[in-house]
């Protein structure tokens, strides 16, 4: 045993397959991550103190699912399907792979209708389409888990499944009590894998809320998948790499990092015509602000949109913070009507000239008159900010959100 990585020879195991080790009493799962020759490389799912040398190793000759059921609904369970909520395991006769089906892509519904999250900025100026997948990208302490737990609960989605991935552990018992309550968990499931589970463990938790959307979706229900972070998954599985004698290629991060965010991202979207969807939301932490991290970079080039949020917003009390100049929904154009896209693109562009022009109005030196737009900006700038603002308590539908956006232009 070398860091977190399991040495085994004298047994025979594909990749991927799971194996049990026995030793001084104690039975612990792995997976096989790799191998050399006749010596396999394998990672625990749980905690491996206890292990002696010469401990035996028993392939299981199969890779691990997990029993599904709409029991899920309202429960807690961690990354291997095990309840965390303290109530029994809640076992169907659907049994679901952890790594899912390929889908066809020519096969996809084709993403023409929205929607409703609850937030009214989002659904007025940043649309979201079913089987969209958007990123979410923030710092810590920014307000991103808040806002996530909104979109649970305000949804119009038939179903929501959060995953916690590398979160540390109160924030995974406040996300669900607090900031997902009671509305919120009565149609949801939640997969917690926190900062203290194996890295493997993590991984497991982020693929276990995929195929749990996806058995969802295969009943023709409107899922919303919201997994806080995809950064937490990209760094379990650099751990995994790097243990396992990979070498580092950007930052760190060895290139199975970069193969595997892909493979987890498009296994959302919609289902075959007339099915169902799941509209996904994956959270992706700036280290530092540094908008050129590694990870983040990978995910806006693979996910259909993001939402900034801003730091310096998040500290001036305003709350959901998004960055309305740095944000994009790529399906929006195709969702909505011609005039609703207008509409947003004048508010954005009011706000670009807000933001542009803060210095120069700052000093004094803008004199009324010099820019008509400005002047049109500077004359809504309350109405835009409390616009962009909204109480966490409180959800606004589309259609609310669409009619105050045509109210304050009209202004």
């Amino acid at each position: 045993m070398v860091g977190l990585t399991l040495e085994a020879v004298g047994c025979q195991a594909a990749y991927g397959e799971r194996c049990r080790i026995e030793s001084g009493g104690r039975e612990i799962d792995a997976e096989v991550v790799g191998f050399d020759g006749d010596r396999l490389y394998l990672m625990p799912t749980g905690h491996v103190e206890g292990i002696q040398p010469n401990a035996r190793v028993l392939p299981l000759e199969m890779e691990e699912r997990i029993s599904v059921s709409d029991a899920l609904l309202g429960r807690v369970i961690d990354g291997a399907g095990r309840p965390l909520d303290g109530l029994p395991a809640a076992y169907g006769h659907t049994e679901v792979s952890l790594h899912g089906p390929q889908v066809n892509p020519l096969m996809r519904a084709p993403i023409d209708e929205g929607i409703d999250v609850g937030v009214r900025a989002i659904n007025a100026l940043f649309r979201v389409g079913r089987g969209q997948r958007m990123g979410l990208f923030a710092g810590p302490g920014v307000g991103k888990s808040t806002l996530l737990g909104m979109m649970a609960r305000y949804t119009s989605a038939d179903v929501v499944v959060v995953g916690l991935i590398g979160e540390r552990g109160r924030e995974v018992k406040e996300f669900i009590e607090h900031i997902l309550g009671e509305e919120g968990r009565a149609r949801a499931v939640v997969i917690a894998a926190p900062a203290d589970s194996p890295p493997l463990m993590r991984l497991h938790g982020a693929m276990l809320a995929n195929s749990i959307a996806e058995y969802f979706r295969d009943q023709g229900k409107q899922v919303l998948l919201l997994m806080d972070s995809l950064t937490r998954y990209a760094q379990a599985q650099r751990e995994i790499a790097l243990s396992t004698g990979e070498l580092p290629a950007t930052r760190g991060y060895p290139p199975s990092v970069f193969a595997k965010l892909p493979a987890l991202v498009e296994r959302a979207g919609n289902g075959p015509e007339g099915g169902g969807s799941i509209t996904a939301f994956y959270t992706v932490l700036t280290e530092g602000e540094d908008s050129s991290d590694p990870i983040a970079e990978a995910a806006r080039a693979i996910l259909d949109g993001h939402i900034l949020l801003s730091r310096e917003l998040a500290e001036g009390g305003h709350f959901p913070a998004i960055d309305v100049e740095s944000s994009i929904s790529r399906v929006m154009p195709q969702i909505v009507l011609p005039s609703h896209l207008a509409s947003a693109t004048t508010l954005r562009r009011l706000y670009s000239k807000l933001q542009q022009s803060r210095d120069l109005i700052a000093v004094g030196a803008y004199q009324k008159g010099s820019d008509p737009l400005l002047d049109q900006a500077l004359a809504l700038e309350p109405q835009i900010m409390a616009f962009l603002q909204q109480p966490e308590q409180q959800g606004i539908s589309v259609a609310e959100s669409e009619q105050a956006l045509q109210q304050l232009l009209a202004d």
